[in-house]
């Protein structure tokens, strides 16, 4: 059951300007069927209501940005659905990650202290390197690569090209290459 696109677009335009009346009408609107969805991959009810929560006060929190959102069901299923992804795969001990030592992936057990604080820190440093990014870069970026948009769905999201979404996360992963390459390189037992 899709919803009435004008309804919705006319609710995104009053949240952000801010009005709390049409995000809770947005809430009622998509809550029972994000809440289904975030179950099939979730299986726990607790813990599909706090990722649906969690994706909504997302949207609360960058209502200015709501305007630039061309279709926002698609948007919030998708968020939701890599929500729950990211839920999934964080409280996994274990993750596959890049070694640039050996130039393979490796599979790494975070439970290991030492291994998660040298993580933690490479995470915290392009944390920093992502705020740095100019607007419509980190913007794509944040999609691509943080909520696991795909570039054609970004650029829906957007109201760009897809050819301009590959362009701009080119230079973003470019810049941050650079930036981790200078801090790994700087490490002695990395």
């Amino acid at each position: 059951m899709k919803s009435d696109i004008n309804e919705v677009t006319a609710l995104q335009a009053r949240i952000a300007g801010g009005e709390q009346a049409a995000f809770e009408s947005l809430y009622r609107l998509f809550f029972a069927r994000l809440l289904n969805f975030a179950m099939m991959y979730l299986h726990k009810k607790e813990l599909a209501e706090e990722t649906v929560n969690d994706v909504m006060l997302k949207i609360w929190n960058r209502k200015a940005e709501l305007p630039q959102i061309k279709n926002i069901e698609t948007y919030l299923f998708i968020a939701v659905r890599n929500h729950s992804l990211n839920h999934l795969a964080q409280f996994s001990h274990y993750h596959v990650v890049y070694e640039p030592e050996n130039g393979h992936m490796d599979m790494i057990n975070f439970s290991d202290p030492a291994r998660l604080l040298e993580w933690k820190e490479i995470y915290h440093r392009l944390s920093v390197a992502v705020e740095q990014l100019t607007d419509q870069c980190r913007t794509v970026f944040k999609l691509i690569k943080e909520e696991g948009f795909r570039y054609k769905e970004a650029a829906e999201i957007l109201s760009i090209s897809p050819r301009t979404v590959e362009t701009q996360l080119f230079r973003a992963i470019k810049k941050l290459d650079k930036i981790i390459e200078m801090y790994l390189s700087g490490c002695k037992e990395f």
